[in-house]
This record gives C-alpha cells, structure tokens and sequence, in this order.
C-alpha cells in the first residue's frame, strides 16, 4: 500500500507565506542567517522585507509538496491497477480497468507537470539568491540537498487569530 511522504518543510512554508504577505515585519529568530539573508533583506531597522528570492523558495517548497503529492497519487493508482488486473480475464478488459488506466495516464501527467514546476522554481530561486550550483551536479539534486541543509523542518506555522 502507497504511503504518503512526509513534507517536514511545511510549517516552515506557511510561516514563509505568512512572511511574504504580512512584511515588513520582525526578524525570526529562528530562521538560520543564511536562510535569512536569501529570504529578507533589512533597511537598517529591525524592519525585514522579503526578497525576490525568498519569493522563489516558497514557489520552490509549494512545487515539492506537490511533487509528492503526484507521486503519491500515481502509486496509489498504480498499486489499485494492480490489483484489479490480477483477476482479469484475457481479451477486452472490462470497463473499470479502463477507468484505472485513464486515471493513472492522469495521475503519471500530474507528476510530469509537477516535476517541470519544480524545475522551474529551482531554476528561479538558484538565480534570484545567487547561488552556485557546483559543475556535475544536478539542480534538482543540489536543491533537495541545499533544502535539508538550510530549510527548518518541523516548524509550527504561525497561529492565525480567527475572532468571531
């Protein structure tokens, strides 16, 4: 059975998105200063604003958690296929294995789609924070590496007050 990968990344995302909407704002102290240098640049004060690349990394971490969430979804329908065709009869396949396959024909589209977004975010965060990427190495494995390096995990997003 399809297990669902975890996104530790994203409380950190929402509380990036609560960053990027509500700025200027106070400094977080719990950001690493170098991921704070990407994400806001300051005026002097204690005021922080954020940055073209911090706009990236939240496109970036949206385009990861979709990415496994298209390869979750093309598991799961994967794995039903399977398990419907075992029992089939040779010849026409019947009209619910027909169903299988145009949902995992849609599900594999999904994840291609997913998979471009991801580059691109990548390919727009790598320029706007001007970062090197070393020679004979993959942009998406730089990515996944610099993210579990630099990018908080397990944080709790900030809390939104909902006053009735």
């Amino acid at each position: 059975m399809a297990t669902k990968t975890p996104f530790p990344e994203a409380g950190f995302l929402r509380r990036l998105e609560a960053f990027c909407e509500v700025a200027p704002t106070l400094v977080d102290p719990s950001l690493p200063p170098l991921l704070a240098r990407h994400v806001s640049t300051t005026d002097g004060t204690e005021q922080w604003e954020p940055t073209e690349a911090g706009a990236s990394l939240v496109h970036v971490l949206r385009a990861y958690d979709a990415t496994l969430q298209a390869a979750f979804d093309t598991e799961l329908v994967a794995d039903e296929l399977r398990r419907y065709q075992r029992f089939a009869r040779p010849g026409q396949p019947s009209a619910s294995i027909i169903q299988l396959r145009q949902k995992q024909a849609v599900a594999r589209l999904a994840s291609s789609r997913a998979k471009q977004a991801l580059l691109q975010a990548e390919v727009g965060f790598v320029r706007a924070a001007g970062i090197n990427v070393p020679p004979r190495k993959g942009l998406e494995a730089f990515m996944l590496e610099w993210i579990s390096r630099h990018v908080p995990k397990d944080l709790v997003a900030p809390e939104t007050s909902q006053d009735a």
